[in-house]
C-alpha cells in the first residue's frame, strides 16, 4: 500500500496544466513519491494507492472516481512514453552497433594490412587501431548489456501503477 496526505486534491495535480482533472498531470513531487514508494516492491505485485484528503474537494462528486480515473490515465500514458524511449533506445543501439562494427572492421582491415614487421612503430599502429576499433564498440555494448533494462524495469512499474487501486479518505466523510 501506499500511502498519499495532502491537504487538498490539487496538490496532486499540476497546477500549470489547465486540463480537466481526469486528464491532468500529476505534481513533479507526488509521481516521484508514489513511483519511489512502487519502486521498493516486484513490477509485478498487486499496488493500492491511499490518498488521504485533509477536505472534501469543492465541485467534485466522487473523488475517489476521479482520482482514481486520473492515476490510470497518467501512469498509462507515462508508460506509453517510457515504451517510445525504450524503442527509440534500442533504435539508437542498433545505430551505434552497426557504426562500431563497421568501424572495428575498418580499423582491423588497416591493421591487418599494415606491414608485419619488427619495428616498434608498425606494432603500436597496430594495436592502436584494434584498440580504437573496439572502443568504437563500447556505447553498442553500454546500451544492450546496460541501459535497457531499466526502461523497461519502469515501463513495468507504470503499466502497474496504471491499474492499481485507489482509495480515497476525507476526514468529514470517513
Amino acid at each position: 500500500m501506499i500511502e498519499v496526505k495532502v491537504a487538498e486534491i490539487q496538490q496532486l495535480f499540476n497546477s500549470m496544466d489547465p486540463s480537466p482533472f481526469h486528464e491532468r498531470d500529476l505534481d513533479h513531487d507526488a509521481e516521484q513519491f508514489i513511483l519511489s514508494w512502487a519502486q521498493e516492491y516486484p513490477s509485478h505485485a498487486a499496488l493500492k494507492l491511499l490518498v488521504h484528503l485533509g477536505k472534501a474537494p469543492d465541485g467534485v462528486r466522487n473523488p475517489q472516481a476521479m482520482i482514481a480515473e486520473s492515476m490510470r490515465h497518467y501512469f498509462e500514458y507515462r508508460a506509453d512514453m517510457t515504451r517510445r524511449e525504450f524503442k527509440k533506445l534500442m533504435k539508437e543501439g542498433r545505430m551505434a552497433l552497426i557504426t562500431g562494427i563497421t568501424f572495428l572492421a575498418c580499423c582491423e582491415v588497416i591493421a591487418q594490412s599494415l606491414p608485419a614487421t619488427q619495428d616498434t612503430w608498425h606494432g603500436m599502429v597496430r594495436e592502436g587501431l584494434t584498440i580504437i576499433g573496439w572502443v568504437a564498440m563500447w556505447r553498442p555494448l553500454e546500451i544492450y548489456l546496460y541501459r535497457w533494462w531499466p526502461v523497461l524495469r519502469l515501463e513495468k512499474i507504470y503499466q502497474n501503477l496504471s491499474t492499481m487501486h485507489v482509495e480515497v479518505k476525507i476526514p468529514a466523510l470517513n
